[in-house]
């Protein structure tokens, strides 16, 4: 079973910083990752960075279909018009499908923002105490939301390019 993971960082270079962790983590076989992507938010900008880590994607990879769903609607749904924005609830709810709720996305909207970064990333095997002590210097938020089998398989099929 896959976990989608969001690491929040208090400045807009902690995720970018993190993936170095993640890729010694990955190399060490202490985590498989499926896929990654990171977001950076400047202090100055009006919308956040963002880019899919296509050196972490496993085989298993969800693609940029799923992310640019996700970050489309954590990020520029306040930005569009009703329309747009009914279509994006629609989108929305097949997420859920696939175990990302509205509580979810409600909560990285709100922790991500102008002056942070976060770190998405979709990974299973997990040696958890590792995986900590890796991190802890740099003192990650962790936002996450564990994925059923059949939602994991659901998102991979729902997302596969």
């Amino acid at each position: 079973m896959s976990t989608l993971s969001v690491w929040r960082f208090d400045t807009e270079s902690g995720a970018e910083d993190a993936v170095a962790t993640l890729q010694e983590l990955a190399r060490k076989r202490l985590v498989t990752v499926w896929d990654a992507a990171t977001v950076s938010w400047p202090q100055d900008a009006k919308k956040p960075r963002t880019r899919q880590l296509h050196d972490l994607a496993g085989r298993g990879a969800l693609g940029g279909a799923f992310w640019g769903l996700l970050f489309g609607l954590l990020f520029f749904v306040p930005l569009l018009g009703a329309a747009i924005g009914a279509a994006f609830g629609a989108l929305s709810g097949s997420l859920a499908d696939v175990g990302i709720s509205d509580d979810f996305v409600k909560r990285a909207r709100d922790e991500i923002t102008p002056g942070t970064s976060a770190l998405f990333v979709l990974t299973s095997d997990v040696v958890l105490d590792k995986v900590t002590e890796a991190f802890a210097g740099q003192k990650p938020e962790l936002l996450f939301t564990n994925l059923s089998s059949d939602q994991d398989e659901a998102l991979r099929v729902a997302f596969a390019e």
